[in-house]
């Protein structure tokens, strides 16, 4: 059996800050950190920093007062930092800085008197981190069949933003309606689905069509991960989306002779090289790494963090 590797896979740089900043915080500060939300959309993450005493919440009460809390990288609303301030907890704020560039374009059109459509995922910690900036501005927008049934008093000022794990395709697909429909309508200066997001679709893109069978590590909630996997169905390769090696079913490989294996943006390497070797093992793969770009982007630790650790 051939393995196709693709690169870029795996973590992105706001993922990596995140783990860093929650590795540094239980080093600097002891077990436990309060952690708001799963810090990383990834089983393997969340239960090794469990076992490291991070422990998990998705109420802040739960976080004694004057406790030490990590904002995930997915971010947070005004109103739930001011919970933070209240019950005087430390803060550290982990969230990715492309996440605060959305927050921030959310601000900003909401005070020039725009109405924002947010295409994104309901529920989504970020989506919901986002509309927290801005609640009487925002209208959420799933699919371009939402987009006929928009309902707004005022289309004369309009604006969009996206969350920013989306599918390029799909996000294209949800713009190019509401342009369709709202020819005023204005995106932010650059677009927000983040550089890794589009990179790692690219790769499966470009790579699935060489495969019998596409292989993305990473956790059935991770918005980017299940985007790889759709993409590999899309393009007429089966595609599954697998935690690690112990999700590999024999069923998968029967007339399989090549597999593309790739990570979304939160999973570890680890889980990779679990899944590499399983396919060494039981199938004698010969693995060849395949990249299509080089990524160099790295994002500073949170300024609680800096002003807190010694320095070097």
């Amino acid at each position: 059996m051939k393995v196709i590797l693709a690169s870029p896979r795996g973590f992105c740089a706001g993922v990596n800050m995140a783990i860093e900043s929650l590795d540094l915080a239980l080093q600097a500060f002891g077990a436990p950190v309060y952690v708001y939300h799963e810090i990383v959309h990834n089983k393997y993450v969340v239960t090794t920093f469990k076992e490291k005493g991070a422990i998990f919440i998705d109420d802040l009460s739960e976080a004694p007062e004057g406790s030490t809390l990590l904002f995930s990288a997915h971010g947070v609303s005004p109103e739930i930092r001011q919970v933070a301030r209240d019950r005087k907890l430390f803060a550290i704020d982990a969230t990715c800085p492309l996440v605060t560039k959305v927050h921030l374009e959310a601000i900003r059109f909401a005070k020039q008197q725009y109405t924002i459509f947010l295409i994104g995922h309901e529920g989504h910690d970020e989506v919901i981190g986002t509309m927290g900036e801005a609640p009487e501005a925002i209208i959420l927008v799933e699919s371009a069949e939402d987009v006929p049934n928009l309902q707004i008093a005022d289309d004369s000022k309009l604006a969009y933003l996206t969350q920013t794990t989306l599918s390029v395709d799909d996000a294209n697909r949800i713009i190019g309606a509401l342009k369709e429909r709202f020819p005023q309508i204005i995106g932010p200066p650059k677009e927000d689905i983040c550089y890794a997001t589009q990179n790692r679709q690219e790769a499966v893109r470009l790579l699935a069509k060489e495969a019998d069978l596409v292989l993305v590590l990473g956790s059935q909630n991770s918005s980017n991960s299940q985007r790889l996997k759709e993409l590999a169905r899309e393009s007429g390769t089966p595609g599954y989306l697998l935690d690690g090696a112990a999700d590999l079913k024999p069923e998968w490989f029967e007339g399989v002779s090549t597999v593309l294996v790739t990570a979304g943006a939160s999973a570890p390497e680890e889980v990779v090289q679990e899944c590499l070797d399983y396919l060494v093992e039981h199938h004698g793969a010969e693995i060849t790494p395949h990249s299509i770009r080089e990524e160099q982007v790295h994002f500073q630790l949170p300024r609680e963090l800096r002003e807190a650790l010694p320095k070097a």
